[in-house]
């Protein structure tokens, strides 16, 4: 009976939109995805599935994603958008959007277990996409797999029960 009550309740809190960050690019808890009702801006904080491509693949065969409900089978990231259609982006040592330098935007050209971590290469966003950020230094976001389709974000991401470690 307990195990049928928990079950009940993790479904009614994932149809509520209700989801647990266990990675440190955002604080670690009880997060809840609330509706937009607009095109995502910069400064917005999202969660969005990534798309189903070779490059996603390989990110999650090497332990930067996890697996989870989005359609190519990785969990929902929640990241900040600092850049949308039209805006200009250079990666070199950090990142600069329309010439101004993002804070905590250093890149590292290793991953933790030393394997190589190429930056994606600099331009403009498309039409229909976001460029994404998380200030954590060993968070995998658009500096290295570039923009993602803004057809992907579920919603908003707001802090329900969270710690920052």
């Amino acid at each position: 009976m307990a195990a049928l009550a928990a079950s009940l309740a993790i479904v009614t809190a994932v149809a509520g939109g209700y989801r647990l960050n266990l990675t440190p690019s955002e604080p670690l808890g009880l997060w809840r995805i609330v509706p937009a009702y607009r095109p995502a801006a910069v400064d917005d904080l999202v969660f969005i599935c990534p798309p189903d491509t070779a490059g996603m693949r390989e990110a999650k065969a090497r332990g930067y994603l996890r697996s989870g409900s989005c359609p190519s089978g990785v969990a929902p990231l929640i990241k900040t958008v600092i850049a949308v259609a039209g805006q200009h982006v250079e990666i070199s040592a950090s990142v600069t959007v329309d010439g101004r330098v993002v804070s905590f935007s250093s890149l590292a050209s290793r991953d933790g277990k030393g394997r190589p971590l190429p930056p994606f290469p600099s331009g403009t966003v498309p039409p229909g996409y976001v460029f994404l950020h998380s200030a954590f230094p060993g968070s995998y976001d658009s500096r290295y797999f570039g923009p993602l389709p803004a057809s992907g974000i579920l919603g908003l991401a707001r802090e329900v029960l969270t710690y920052a470690p």
